[in-house]
């Protein structure tokens, strides 16, 4: 499928720390409730990927940021329609400086797949980003919830920081995997020998469908749910691939328990996911129609918005991509609808990290529910640089 648009005891330690980053287990708090996370040059509480938050629908997230780095920073919470004083962006609050901290309070109203990193990304604090879940009130029918963070580098991709993870499994078990693009690049993977359904992507519930040869593209800063059926016998293995122009490469690999089933026959058709309160239906007669071309926008912030739409108006946004490269487009606050051609309907699932393919205009539709002022932030992939506009919704 496309990208998600119109889709030794070093080594012991080291697999014990994937594992954990695996789990989702949530992540520790002090006594007020809120969890510290320390910015260090080397990662959030010096680890890349930092630590895995993890909350239930209906719970506050509370984060303390404390830097102990030597470069301003904040927290953005990619996908989460926060409220506006939370979405990190210097719009809404001042940088943390070196020594200072903020803390971040807020509840998401919607369950999915998250992930957190400064507003702006750049070559230097590339290492600085984690992985934010929000479970479903009514637990996902799956035997095993797995997260893979993944990223790529000159020396090759990880996920979870590790280049050669091995995740266990046991035959005819449902396993859901959380995949999140930390990388500035395209990254398409291959489930080798297995079916895969597309669930939820940029951690909204979609309409399932099948994997087209078990393979999903994913665009920088998306995010897809997968379920598959652990259909192999026990003791197998199986590689889940990284396929690039140059060569195939493994990035993990299934390792099927030995001699254990974990019921006698894999499951049926699995349901979708429980449905967050975004509309079912957009209405596109009186939408506030804007254009926003990407090499026509600033590079640095502008001081007025590109638009200012009344809250609860529906926004269709026609986004032009001028230049011989694609870009993506990270909308904040606001999940989106790609629309079809001739605006007489849209693609079954939201988006809020579009992609805009070159010499081509992307048109998509969303309802400004979301008080406040939102950045717009494009970038090309594969290179450094960045464009920005912002949006109110008052």
């Amino acid at each position: 499928m496309p990208p998600f648009n119109p889709l030794t005891r070093r080594a012991l330690i080291a697999g014990t720390a994937a594992t954990l980053a695996l789990s989702g287990a949530p992540a520790r708090s002090q006594g007020d409730g809120f969890r510290t996370i320390r910015v260090r040059d080397s990662g959030y509480d010096g680890a890349v990927p930092g630590p895995v938050l993890r909350v239930r629908r209906g719970e506050q997230v509370k984060v303390r940021l404390v830097n102990e780095s030597a470069d301003e920073t904040a927290i953005h919470w990619h996908g989460v329609r926060v409220p506006n004083a939370m979405d990190g962006t210097s719009l809404t609050q001042q940088p943390v400086a070196p020594g200072a901290s903020f803390d971040y309070r807020f509840m998401p109203p919607d369950a999915g797949t998250f992930w957190y990193h400064p507003p702006i990304r750049t070559p230097q604090n590339r290492g600085l980003y984690g992985l934010l879940i929000v479970d479903e009130v009514k637990p996902a029918d799956v035997d095993r919830d797995l997260a893979l963070v993944l990223d790529a580098s000159s020396t090759g991709f990880t996920a979870n920081g590790i280049a050669n993870l091995d995740i266990p499994v046991t035959t005819n078990e449902r396993v859901r995997i959380r995949m999140v693009n930390a990388a500035d690049r395209f990254i398409t993977l291959r489930l080798d020998r297995h079916p895969v359904a597309v669930m939820a992507i940029d951690g909204q519930p979609a309409e399932p469908f099948g994997a087209r040869d078990s393979r999903v593209t994913f665009s920088p800063g998306n995010r897809a749910d997968l379920f598959f059926d652990a259909v192999l016998e026990p003791g197998s293995l199986a590689p889940l691939v990284v396929q690039d122009d140059a060569a195939d490469a493994s990035l993990a690999r299934l390792v099927y328990a030995q001699s254990v089933f974990a019921r006698p026959q894999p499951r049926g058709a699995a349901a979708p996911l429980a449905a967050n309160p975004l509309p079912e239906r957009i209405e596109l007669r009186g939408a506030r129609r804007f254009e926003l071309a990407l090499d026509a926008i600033a590079g640095d912030l502008p001081a007025r918005p590109h638009f200012t739409v009344p809250r609860g108006r529906t926004v269709v946004l026609a986004i032009a991509n001028r230049a011989a490269a694609p870009q993506v487009l990270h909308i904040h606050g606001h999940h989106v609808r790609l629309l079809d051609a001739l605006d007489d309907g849209w693609k079954p699932f939201w988006l809020d990290t579009i992609l805009c393919m070159p010499k081509q205009t992307t048109r998509v539709a969303f309802v400004a529910d979301n008080l406040g002022k939102w950045l717009l932030h494009a970038r090309a992939v594969g290179a450094d640089g960045r464009t920005l506009a912002w949006f109110e919704v008052t």
